[in-house]
């Protein structure tokens, strides 16, 4: 919540798009690859090896966060980092963002403000010379953040999710399951009923603490990506629905069994496999070769009954899904 007056923290209904775009832009910079910014039509960005990596995601107040636990400086980290990871999945290098939000008239000036003050900072953060470039703003009744992350393959090949090869290693980058430990601190400490209630820092202990800091500001391992690619990173995907599901689509995209070893996912296995949003990377590497920052947690067996195996036993656990596990509340 805004400490602003509210004389000094007008809603954005009584606002032009004008004025909400001015406070915004002068929250954002040029970056490193940026060759026209925002006020034109459209931004011009550098690719220097003419190869562009482009993904979209879109964040809605409900299924994807709530107000009651995030606030603008956060949801605008989170916004970034989600399109961030998806970049570096691939073995780009991130270059530029581009931001679309539908916002509710009597959200206050301070929350996009803060909104632009995440973007901003996790850009500066996770991937340096990546910045806002432009984007959209229009009103709508539920708030809504949609971003394209574009990225530079930098002359390397992209690695995909369909390169693993039966004999390579599977290893990740980042933590497994601590996302969705704050999801679970959050839904289960923080609601009154049904209704999402602020999060009171003094009642967490340091554990809960960092996994709800992971949740509502995931900071995943970015600079790796290109990292693993240039070590001969094979297959390659952001771990954003949780292990088990991610890599069961790795492994039917490389038509591979892929045979997790659950002694390598921490002390609770299940959590590591289910937990969605943790942001981290999964990749597989030839034998004999990976990158610092990665952890072998199994290995590529040729295709098989089942596509996923943790302990040589099927694995049934699934990821998130809004679909299926959204509980129509907003707060």
């Amino acid at each position: 919540m805004s400490s602003r007056p509210e004389a000094d923290d007008p809603a954005l209904g009584d606002l032009s798009e004008g004025r909400i775009l001015q406070a915004i832009l002068a929250r954002t910079a040029p970056g490193a690859y940026t060759l026209l910014g925002p006020g034109d039509d459209a931004a011009v960005i550098a690719a220097s090896s003419g190869t562009v990596v482009a993904t979209t995601d879109t964040l809605v107040h409900g299924p994807d966060f709530r107000l009651a636990w995030t606030g603008g400086y956060d949801l605008g980290w989170k916004a970034a980092a989600v399109n961030l990871a998806d970049i570096a999945a691939m073995g780009a290098r991130p270059t530029a963002l581009l931001v679309a939000l539908a916002v509710p008239r009597d959200l206050r000036l301070s929350f996009v403000e803060r909104l632009a003050d995440g973007f901003r900072e996790a850009c500066a953060a996770l991937a340096p010379g990546c910045t806002v470039v432009g984007g959209d703003l229009t009103v709508s009744d539920v708030l809504t953040v949609a971003v394209t992350a574009l990225g530079d393959l930098e002359g390397r090949a992209a690695v995909t999710r369909s390169g693993a090869r039966p004999g390579d290693v599977v290893a990740v980058a980042g933590e497994l399951g601590h996302a969705a430990r704050g999801l679970a601190v959050l839904f289960g400490r923080f609601r009154d009923g049904d209704t999402p209630v602020a999060v009171d820092p003094s009642l967490l202990a340091s554990g809960e603490r960092a996994a709800v800091s992971a949740q509502l500001r995931p900071s995943p391992p970015i600079g790796l990506g290109p990292v693993a690619a240039t070590a001969g990173a094979t297959a390659m995907m952001d771990i954003s629905d949780g292990l088990a599901l991610d890599a069961r689509r790795m492994a039917a995209a490389s038509g591979v069994t892929i045979a997790l070893d659950g002694r390598s996912l921490g002390e609770h296995p299940e959590r590591a496999l289910a937990g969605g949003e943790d942001h981290g990377l999964l990749a597989t590497f030839p034998e004999g070769v990976l990158p610092p920052g990665f952890r072998i947690v199994g290995e590529v067996r040729p295709a098989g009954d089942e596509a996923l195996l943790c302990d040589d036993r099927p694995v049934e656990t699934s990821g998130w899904d809004p679909y299926r596990d959204w509980d129509s509340v907003s707060g």
